[in-house]
């Protein structure tokens, strides 16, 4: 296989360093570039042509989708998305056969979208198919919806994928560059997502923020307990106890603890 120039795009420093990581020991890929946000993924497509990019799909200024969109169509590299999960994206991927990578990424699937791209490299009518793709794949996700809300989360363990219910979620707490999620049966499962883009895809009728790195659902709220400050401790039904931070407490308290 030829020498394959691939592009990183993604705001995150150590998803950067993972996958600069895992590309560097593939001995027919150079790594052409480092983008930090959309606006520089867009222009080091233009600037370096790479024959491939690996893109993020949620980054500042523009998404990785939004990159595609604003490429013009003669400097447009084969593409793979690199994300975490998210519902529409996925289904807009899949309906239009376009790759795509679910993080943390595993050495063995980045090698299959390797071999795929300089597959596809060696067809000279790619470009045009590509495009195509590409094209419809921003369409389709359009059309499908990104503020529609989540009704099952997949999560990964081990070699198995589950359906976690979100009815079933009593809370969700930050930890490191994982979300842990606790269900109503006391399984946990962690997600590599960060809770800000989580959040949005939750009814907001049934979920409140508890601090920058938690979040429950009310109907596993047991009873809150006032704490010094002006704070809370919430107690929930399956014996966690979460505190709200004091932003979060003067929310909570207009929001439930008023008639």
């Amino acid at each position: 296989m030829e020498t394959l120039h691939v592009l990183i795009a993604d705001d995150e420093r150590p998803a950067r360093a993972y996958l600069r990581t895992l590309l560097n020991t593939f001995d027919s890929v150079e790594i052409v570039g480092e983008a930090e946000n959309g606006n520089e993924a867009l222009e080091m497509i233009e600037a370096l042509k790479p024959d491939l990019a690996l893109l993020d799909l949620q980054m500042p200024e523009l998404s990785g989708l939004e990159v595609v969109r604003q490429t013009p169509k003669a400097h447009m590299p084969l593409v793979a998305f690199v994300t975490a999960y998210d519902h529409f994206a996925i289904q807009a991927f899949e309906l239009n056969a376009v790759d795509y990578m679910l993080k943390p990424v595993e050495k063995a699937r980045l090698q299959v979208t390797l071999e795929r791209a300089a597959a596809r490299i060696e067809s000279s009518e790619h470009r045009d198919i590509e495009n195509e793709r590409l094209r419809d794949t921003v369409k389709t996700y359009d059309e499908l919806g990104r503020a529609g809300l989540l009704e099952r989360i997949p999560v990964r363990k081990r070699d198995e994928i589950y359906l976690i219910p979100v009815s079933d979620i009593t809370s969700v707490v930050a930890d490191g560059e994982l979300l842990r999620i606790t269900t109503t049966e006391h399984q946990r499962f962690d997600i590599n997502f960060r809770l800000k883009d989580l959040e949005p895809r939750l009814d907001p009728a049934k979920f409140i923020r508890l601090s920058r790195g938690s979040l429950v659902n009310l109907e596993a709220v047991s009873h809150i307990s006032p704490m010094p400050g002006g704070t809370y401790l919430i107690s929930l039904k399956d014996g966690q106890e979460l505190a709200s931070s004091r932003l979060q407490s003067k929310i909570l308290r207009n929001r439930l603890l008023r008639l």
